[in-house]
């Protein structure tokens, strides 16, 4: 029997070194909410190549995110593409959110939000709409994870359902 198993691992081994690599497009959302700064928190972190890459489809510009070479201009665009690709909704109004910052990590930037002066008794519910990198590949998933005043929710964005909502 391990005769067998060993020959049929060396019969299928070289298939699978054929196998070309498919890259996995997905990006990951927390959302928490802080009782002690009564806000909505949110850490967001989306692969830097894919970010530069529709830095450039989109707005036409070359984005050395996460390089030597990184300029103002590209952490302005990187907020601009945000701001029109990530939504945030408080009881079913759509919400500015504040910019913290970014950082990266290894082949990530992890982008930094909040929604400020968001009382706990008045927070019937939280949605977001997630469209970040949707429009330049299709198979793209955008993981939303909810934690909010002990109640959790998870979704899987993709292109053709992009909002994910937490009702407390």
């Amino acid at each position: 029997m391990r005769f067998v198993k060993t020959g049929l691992l060396m019969v299928l081994l070289p298939l699978f070194a054929f196998v070309g690599a498919h890259k996995f497009y997905i990006s990951v959302t927390n959302v928490d909410y802080s009782e002690k700064n009564q806000s909505v928190q949110i850490i967001t972190r989306i692969f830097i190549d894919d970010m530069n890459a529709v830095i450039k489809e989109r707005y036409g510009v070359p984005s050395e995110l996460g390089t030597d070479s990184e300029s103002a201009m590209d952490r302005a665009y990187l907020e601009k593409y945000l701001r029109t690709k990530f939504l945030v909704e408080i009881n079913g109004e759509t919400v500015k959110y504040e910019f913290i910052g970014k950082k990266y990590d290894t082949d990530m930037v992890i982008c930094y939000l909040e929604v400020p002066d968001i009382p706990l008794r008045s927070l019937k519910q939280i949605g977001i709409q997630n469209e970040v990198l949707t429009d330049i590949y299709d198979d793209q998933q955008n993981v939303v994870h909810f934690k909010v005043n002990g109640k959790k929710k998870s979704h899987v964005l993709v292109k053709s359902h992009t909002k994910g909502m937490l009702n407390l």
